[in-house]
């Protein structure tokens, strides 16, 4: 029986969120081949709670001493949003130390993490991207070329955050100081991206068994002006699992999905988020390594509605990452 981490926590604004997340893999991972454990990360502070007892974490080898014995990991399954465990950073760090994981590598996080340098990339590959200006804390933001390059409405957010946190619509000129001052407030460099119309759904792809599997899609509806944090932990959308599309375009977002995937080098499991243009076409709005988990997030919906339960899920997913 293998000895698996689930790390959670980080020093995101995601952080409520990632426990959220870790205690559903926690509770439904398969204690006949796997024996779980919770970890904390926050900071420096790297903890186990075991028997009740609080052990911190060795950070030479991810290792716990008791009283009577040393314990250590044969995985870790990663459940951190946001730094340090969706933008490389714990990747390279287990790298280094000989620890298999659940997610993509250090790479493919880092660069997944960063909004406007993914979308970069992925345009250049041939994926349809949004328009967008890049901008880092200090530069000059001149409105009149926003108007003219991006125009208005237009999305003003933070490229190293998640759960919409920093994110505004811009409507007009007269907001666009506020939502890039807000959006400064989650991160030193922002995007300013042009506002694409349509229905927004998402797709998760994973690799268990060493081939690829596009899960069935999501569409939100949301009350709100866009997919905000209220609309997305707070009631304020519909999540519709399986997405109302016809199959020409169902199959084609999990298609794209899938190349998106092959052509990042991804591994585990990810979401890709799409706004689907009038005429049909995805255009991507992120990607996420480290998706929302809790039993009322998208992957899980999508795991659902695709058959799985997801104890059937969770330790499908670990096995893969002892499988490499």
């Amino acid at each position: 029986m293998k000895r698996v981490a689930i790390v959670m926590g980080g020093d995101s604004a995601e952080y409520d969120i990632s426990l959220k997340s870790a205690q559903v893999v926690f509770q439904h991972l398969d204690r006949t081949q796997f024996e779980p454990h919770l970890v904390s990360i926050r900071g420096k502070d790297w903890t186990c709670e075991i028997d009740g007892n609080l052990y911190r974490i060795n950070k030479h080898d991810f290792s716990i001493q008791t009283i009577q014995h040393k314990l250590t990991f044969d995985g870790v399954f990663i459940a951190i949003h946001g730094t340090p465990g969706e933008n490389g950073l714990l990747q390279a760090y287990f790298d280094l130390i000989g620890l298999p994981y659940s997610t993509a590598g250090q790479l493919q996080t880092a660069l997944t993490f960063d909004k406007a340098m993914c979308n970069a990339v992925l345009a250049q590959r041939g994926f349809d991207c949004g328009q967008a200006l890049i901008f880092d804390k200090g530069d000059a933001i001149s409105k009149e070329v926003v108007s003219e390059k991006i125009g208005y409405p237009c999305f003003v957010k933070p490229t190293e955050a998640g759960s919409s946190f920093g994110v505004s619509k811009v409507h007009s000129e007269a907001e666009l100081d506020k939502a890039i001052a807000y959006a400064f407030e989650h991160h030193h460099r922002i995007m300013i991206e042009s506002f694409l119309e349509g229905r927004e759904v998402t797709c998760a792809v994973h690799n268990f068994n060493g081939e690829l599997e596009a899960l069935p899609l999501t569409e939100i509806i949301t009350s709100h002006d866009f997919f905000d944090y209220e609309a997305k932990y707070e009631g304020a959308s519909q999540e519709i699992t399986p997405a109302e599309l016809d199959e020409v375009t169902t199959l084609k977002v999990q298609e794209v999905s899938k190349q998106i995937y092959k052509a990042l080098g991804m591994d585990g499991v990810f979401r890709v988020d799409f706004m689907l243009n009038p005429n049909g076409t995805p255009y991507i709005i992120e990607v996420n390594t480290v998706p929302g988990l809790s039993e009322a997030s998208l992957v899980p919906q999508m795991a659902h509605a695709a058959g799985y339960t997801l104890k059937d899920f969770f330790t499908q997913w670990t096995k893969q990452m002892f499988a490499e």
